[in-house]
């Protein structure tokens, strides 16, 4: 990779470079905590046991969609496991990405190119978009575990993204994330 920031090494982005993460669509994202560690509880007989830090995590998941009203989020299925967090969200049509809405409604329309003259995926600033999100979820959940003096917890510094692009993954990832607490044997974040 010769593109360097500042004169110094940087990692590319996992993000898709020709899509608008503040576009209206369906997001599947996991988080995962610092060295995948089990702060969040334990998996017993196939059931989640959340500790503090795993209600922490539930309770400002929850918040999320009452902080940001002004983006038309929609709240799908989430599961807290004892390192990592799934979640399905959707960003609505807002006045952020108004000009984004360039496709049908229909959920299997969702991943259609956007059209040329819409700003890129680019790095630097993240506002309105998924990265956004991500970063003040992860943000509250840090000040909650310092407020509690954990302050060994951190999270890995990445996410991972999917865009769903139509009901059948959407399904598929819906189901995944449902059974996540009894597949955690086979889970690779174990």
């Amino acid at each position: 990779m010769s593109e360097k920031f500042q004169n110094k090494y940087r990692i590319q982005s996992a993000r898709l470079p020709s899509w608008d993460y503040g576009s209206e669509a369906w997001y599947f994202i996991t988080i995962v905590a610092g060295n995948r560690r089990h702060f969040f509880g334990e998996i017993e007989e196939g059931e989640m046991i959340l500790k503090e830090m795993g209600r922490i995590v539930n309770q400002e998941w929850e918040a999320t969609f009452e902080i940001r009203k002004d983006m038309n989020l929609e709240k799908g299925v989430f599961v807290v496991m004892p390192n990592h967090f799934h979640a399905l969200l959707q960003i609505g049509v807002n006045k952020f990405n108004i000009s984004s809405k360039s496709f049908d409604k229909s959920l299997t329309q969702k991943h259609k190119k956007r059209e040329e003259s819409l700003p890129k995926n680019e790095f630097g600033p993240q506002f309105k978009n998924l990265a956004s999100i991500v970063r003040g979820f992860k943000s509250a959940v840090t000040s909650a575990a310092i407020k509690m003096d954990n302050l060994d917890f951190f999270w890995h510094p990445r996410f991972h993204d999917h865009i769903v692009r139509n009901k059948e993954e959407f399904f598929r990832i819906r189901n995944y994330i449902i059974n996540n607490p009894k597949n955690w044997n086979g889970d690779k974040f174990c």
